[in-house]
């Protein structure tokens, strides 16, 4: 029985191991990807104390800090069921190994919704990017794609228009987000829109060198020559594990108060799965320190 267990090894859920082992809780983090979504990011350049870092390496960083400190960790199994028991919680990972703790934190983030097309996977941080705030300034001067027809592709071109040389938007359907981004989006310069196409092909050797479409009407595909794809299709919270368990909102975060309360006590969650606006970093991890230091006054109650 451990008292505490700290679910996601982000930004959020490293930083509440640090402050875990800090309040010297016995305390486990669970992760199956550390660094998560992060990873992904070519550059963070709004992260205190570094102007420019990987994101990759900034998460090294993280480990690296975590690392210093007689802290439990197990990567590799996901948490797959998260149950209620008498005195705490019961986590079993994909694997069948069953953990129990007083008190739980979970972090697990959000993944983006994938294209599932050729070269995705390959070119994911090397040009193909799910955040235009984190690595936009990546691709000043060069041309760009922006995937999705909702909100948060507009908001992506919205930060865009200012930073490349051009912007491709496409979109399988019409635009469906808000009238306002619509019309503030579709009236730059610098904008080509192509409704109702679908993305075939990524087309890079080390980094993204084009990106093939398809008319889904006439069936004409077009490759355009760019350097920046920023796939915004929406992101799934990693929630399941707690779904039954805890309040969700209608996507699917977990609910929680200023505090980093759940709607079951003892119950804790920090980061992108939660319904805190702004998926940030640094954000991440302030919602991380927030939740351990909450579940060890929780922890001194029992």
């Amino acid at each position: 029985m451990y008292e505490l267990i700290i679910l996601g090894g982000g930004p959020a859920g490293m930083t509440a191991a640090v402050y875990a082992a800090r309040k010297q809780l016995n305390a486990l983090l669970l992760s199956k990807d550390p660094g998560g979504q992060v990873n992904w990011t070519m550059g963070v350049e709004n992260y205190m104390g570094y102007q420019f870092i990987e994101g990759a390496e900034l998460m090294e960083k993280f480990e690296e800090q975590v690392g210093q400190f007689p802290l439990e960790t197990e990567i590799g199994p996901e948490a797959n069921q998260v149950r209620k028991i008498d005195d705490g919680f019961e986590v079993e990972t994909s694997d069948g190994t069953k953990y129990q703790t007083k008190a739980l934190i979970v972090a697990t983030g959000k993944r983006p919704r994938q294209l599932n097309v050729a070269g995705e996977e390959k070119l994911k941080g090397r040009g193909v990017t799910y955040c235009s705030i984190c690595d936009g300034p990546m691709f000043t001067g060069k041309r760009v794609a922006v995937i999705g027809g909702g909100n948060s592709a507009l908001e992506a071109v919205d930060d865009m228009t200012k930073i490349a040389e051009h912007i491709d938007l496409i979109s399988v359907t019409p635009l469906t987000g808000d009238q306002v981004l619509i019309d503030k989006v579709t009236s730059l310069p610098n904008l080509s829109v192509y409704l109702e196409h679908e993305v075939v092909e990524i087309e890079g050797d080390t980094f993204v060198e084009s990106l093939t479409i398809r008319d889904m009407k006439s069936k004409e595909t077009k490759k355009l020559p760019l350097a920046g794809i920023f796939v915004e299709i929406g992101l799934l919270p990693n929630s399941n594990a707690v779904k039954d368990l805890v309040h969700l909102n209608k996507v699917g975060e977990i609910e929680i108060t200023c505090s980093s309360e759940t709607s079951v006590p003892g119950l804790y969650a920090a980061g992108d799965v939660t319904n805190v606006p702004e998926k940030q970093i640094v954000i991440a991890a302030g919602e991380g320190a927030k939740a351990a230091l909450q579940a060890h006054r929780y922890l001194r109650r029992l």
